[in-house]
């Protein structure tokens, strides 16, 4: 028998223009693109939104047709537990593994944390994006975000400390993280990381690429040192020992909250500290990611602050503080 309120998906790619460029060691973009994810079941919609990644093979138009290949399975009633095993880890099941969590807020009156038996998140101090420059260019980037508690600082291989002296100058007060990008060799680690040291960094992200970073186990690590490309979901958090301190987890990368969650307590039983990081895109992909901060060392959450503009429903930011999501945008 056909259902009378069958489960409907709709998944579109949206663009979103970046305020001025945002540059990495792999390059600059101006416009962030994404890609949504709306399940809709007995008049209650559910939203995901992700960002392909092409460091991962991930394309807006691959994503979208793998978020499509899912619409039979929801209609046979698809739910986040056969989500997992149904999709691997990437953007598009995260798109779909936030909107199915939406969805099952909306349709039984709860938030989503208590869906998820975790602590509500509270307001909490994000980082704020430098894009890698010349250092003069950073130095004037930064010295207009002096005031911002918390800064992570673009780096990208050579001239890296210059790049971060020049920064801590402009910046004398604030915390500094750096995310090298896996642009660091192991010629330059020792020296690039004494130069963080010296300039009071309290956390270095990826300083060199994913699969060839076993130089990070035979120095010692003057600061702490957090994997990004090195690790996804949980099956890749063994593989960190000896080599890593801290782990940034992206809902990107886990394939959503469901898995993200599992992941953070996995790290914490190995002693990692936790960044809960995201791409550059819209509140609602950093919504779901705010479920996490309550376990959080560190919370890189800017992505709407770098947008032209964000969605109107977007998460409240008051200076670096950003607040949880209100039920009408997700959650």
């Amino acid at each position: 028998m056909t259902s009378i309120n069958p489960t409907q998906l709709t998944a579109r790619i949206e663009h979103w223009p970046i305020a001025g460029a945002f540059t990495i060691s792999r390059g600059a973009k101006t416009e962030a693109v994404v890609v949504t994810a709306e399940i809709r079941r007995n008049g209650q919609a559910g939203r995901g939104e992700c960002v392909p990644y092409a460091r991962y093979g991930e394309t807006p138009e691959t994503t979208v047709a793998a978020i499509e290949a899912m619409r039979a399975p929801l209609r046979q009633g698809l739910d986040r537990a056969g989500l997992q095993s149904a999709m691997p880890p990437g953007a598009a099941r995260n798109a779909l593994d936030c909107a199915l969590l939406d969805l099952e807020a909306g349709l039984s009156g709860r938030r989503a944390w208590e869906l998820l038996g975790s602590a509500a998140p509270q307001p909490a101090t994000t980082a704020y994006t430098i894009s890698l420059g010349t250092p003069e260019a950073m130095a004037e980037a930064t010295a207009k975000a002096a005031a911002r508690p918390l800064l992570k600082i673009k780096l990208g291989g050579d001239g890296d400390d210059a790049r971060i002296a020049a920064v801590r100058r402009a910046a004398p007060r604030a915390e500094l993280i750096v995310d090298a990008n896996e642009a660091w060799t192991p010629d330059n680690l020792a020296r690039n990381l004494a130069a963080c040291a010296g300039a009071g960094v309290t956390l270095v992200e990826q300083p060199l690429p994913a699969g060839r970073d076993e130089a990070l186990a035979q120095i010692r690590r003057p600061i702490a040192v957090c994997a990004d490309e090195s690790v996804h979901a949980r099956a890749s958090l063994d593989a960190l020992r000896g080599r890593y301190d801290a782990v940034n987890i992206k809902l990107d990368k886990t394939g959503g909250v469901t898995e993200a969650m599992a992941m953070a307590e996995a790290a914490r039983a190995l002693g990692l500290d936790i960044m809960v990081g995201c791409m550059v895109a819209t509140s609602l992909s950093m919504a779901p990611a705010m479920l996490l901060t309550p376990h959080a060392r560190f919370v890189d959450l800017d992505g709407p602050l770098l947008l032209a503009k964000d969605r109107d429903d977007g998460l409240r930011y008051d200076g670096s503080i950003v607040y949880p999501p209100e039920p009408s945008l997700w959650g």
